[in-house]
């Protein structure tokens, strides 16, 4: 893959990222009220503002404002910082992982933005599940992540299991 192949891919899906968690978040702010729950598809979907001072599931959110600053503001920015490193400069990364790190950073960029900017807390707003099966409040930067750590995990088909195949 060319320098400016890469360079586009990694630019497009951060400034695609960041945009779309930060105007759903806005969104969010402005059409919901908080503390109240907006159900759709048979409850399936729920709509709820929520600011998380954690991380993930708001783990860490029971810490100190010092420390909860130390992880998830100075921690998450170095690691950003040098997974965009190691996209930027490794020889050998695979378009699949390229795309993968190019979410998680741009998804942990835009949460990251939202502590900087919102007192240490993420804006969150989604949520979904069947009866009492639910996951917890989530937003637009925490599903990039997701889908980009699975890129980074998963590998293509075609390289599993290749010589077996064969027999």
């Amino acid at each position: 893959m060319s320098r400016i192949e890469r360079l586009l891919i990694l630019g497009l899906l951060l400034l695609g990222t960041i945009a779309c968690d930060q105007s759903t978040k806005r969104v969010a702010q402005i059409a919901l009220e908080p503390g109240h729950v907006t159900h759709y598809l048979g409850d399936t979907v729920r709509l709820q503002l929520a600011e998380n001072p954690g991380a993930f599931l708001s783990l860490g959110a029971m810490l100190s404002a010092h420390a909860r600053f130390i992880t998830f503001t100075i921690g998450v920015a170095i690691v950003l910082l040098g997974m965009l490193a190691w996209a930027l400069t490794t020889r050998k990364i695979t378009r699949l992982q390229l795309i993968g790190c190019a979410l998680i950073v741009g998804g942990g960029a835009s949460n990251l933005a939202d502590r900087i900017f919102a007192d240490g807390r993420v804006v969150d707003f989604m949520n979904l599940g069947v009866g009492r099966l639910r996951t917890g409040i989530f937003n637009v930067a925490d599903v990039a992540i997701m889908i980009g750590v699975a890129a980074l995990v998963l590998r293509p088909r075609a390289q599993v299991g290749q010589s077996s195949s064969m027999s």
